[in-house]
């Protein structure tokens, strides 16, 4: 690499300029990352704040080819959800740490008991029936980008979606009418 001047910086800035870009990047998208992390986690805020550092750092590893990335903010939330997929297969992601919902969450003027119910509800469902859950209804993507975000095919989202849908109807039955009637 040709320095310039001595001072052990590259020519042009683009090194710097690269980091200053994936600053702002990050503090653009990290909001939106533990608000997702958070869904995924059923509210585990510590949780939701390992796996978005995570998901920076992966960001940052691969930010100088980010240019070929046609969209890093949906390519940032295909890594957390791969991210938090994988954290789940670990043996030692059988432990929880018991916490409150995030007050990012509950102070939205929403119905707080709501809320909680929701995670809850969340919280029930395997970590890939809720990563489909978070993906298609919280992040609105389309079948095929989930499928590509989990790296599965459109069929097994499908299946996935209506299982998911069943089992937070069951869970949340009687409860979701008594919250819609407020």
């Amino acid at each position: 690499m040709v320095q310039a001047g001595g001072q052990g910086r590259p020519v042009g800035g683009s090194r710097w300029s690269r980091a200053e870009e994936f600053r702002e990047f990050a503090a653009g998208r990290a909001g939106q990352l533990f608000r997702s992390a958070c869904l995924l986690t059923s509210g585990d805020t510590h949780l939701a704040e390992d796996l978005v550092q995570e998901t920076l750092g992966r960001m940052y590893a691969l930010w100088g080819r980010v240019a070929r990335i046609d969209n890093p903010a949906a390519y940032a939330q295909t890594v957390l959800v791969r991210t938090f997929l994988t954290h789940r297969r670990r043996r030692s992601a059988t432990e929880r740490p018991l916490g409150e919902v995030p007050e990012r969450l509950a102070a939205a003027g929403d119905d707080p008991a709501l809320r909680v119910a929701l995670l809850d509800a969340l919280g029930q469902l395997s970590p890939k029936d809720r990563a489909v859950v978070v993906l298609r209804y919280w992040e609105d993507r389309s079948i095929e980008e989930t499928a590509d975000a989990m790296n599965v095919s459109s069929a097994a989202v499908r299946t996935r979606s209506v299982r998911a849908l069943a089992k937070l109807r069951e869970l949340l039955g009687g409860s979701l009418a008594e919250y819609a009637a407020l």
